[in-house]
């Protein structure tokens, strides 16, 4: 409920344009040689120079901005685990090796929900708003829960403003009857900023 804090990262709801998100997903390889850390369900996820998947470790603020290779979010994987038998993982697991399939949404145009660190009030819609702490690399357990698989980032709503140089934009609020704005932790929908995701920007990784 939103009016406790149960946060879970990035949550894909819906497109921009108003069309259903229909769980098209992107597939994209995580280092056989293994990442350290966990990779959790909801956590923003970028491409290094080597062409795999890694943890953004950013805000998404100003000060400390995500990086030209940001490609998504990260919703699973899939690999072959010590017994031969194919782990379809809502988290990847840290220092998983082999051939380790990450799946990501990768469409900027992709709406979010997420939750925030407290109430966020009808000014917030349109606001633009970042993380309320740095996703390092899995490995903190307040960066996620290895029981759920899911993210535990949160947006910091002390922080909505117009700033041009956070990641996210506020384009909504969920309205359920666990959700409603005002609520204590409310939750609201986000899409990348432009410049935010490797497909809107013009530096490549």
């Amino acid at each position: 409920m939103a009016d406790t804090s149960s946060p879970y990262g990035l949550r894909p709801v819906k497109r921009v344009d108003g069309l259903p998100w229909n769980n098209p997903i992107e597939t994209y390889l995580i280092n056989p040689a293994g990442h350290t850390g966990n990779i959790f369900n909801g956590q923003v996820v970028a491409l290094d120079t080597n062409g795999y998947i890694v943890v953004m470790p950013s805000l998404g603020s100003a000060a400390d901005q995500f990086d030209a290779g940001t490609i998504g979010v990260f919703v699973g994987c899939e690999y072959v685990n010590s017994e031969g038998r194919v782990v379809h993982s809502q988290y990847y697991p840290s220092g998983t090796t082999g051939v380790v399939k990450a799946k990501v949404v990768s469409d900027p145009n992709v709406m979010f929900q997420a939750q925030c660190d407290g109430s966020a009030t009808q000014a917030a819609l349109g606001a633009n708003i970042h993380f309320t702490a740095v996703q390092i690399d899995g490995s903190n357990v307040s960066d996620g829960s290895t029981f759920t698989g899911n993210s535990a980032s949160k947006l910091d709503i002390s922080e909505a403003a117009s700033t041009a140089t956070f990641g996210f934009r506020i384009v909504g609020f969920v309205d359920s009857v666990d959700s409603s704005v005002g609520d204590n932790f409310t939750d609201v929908l986000v899409k990348f900023n432009q410049g935010y995701h490797s497909y809107t920007s013009a530096t490549g990784v």
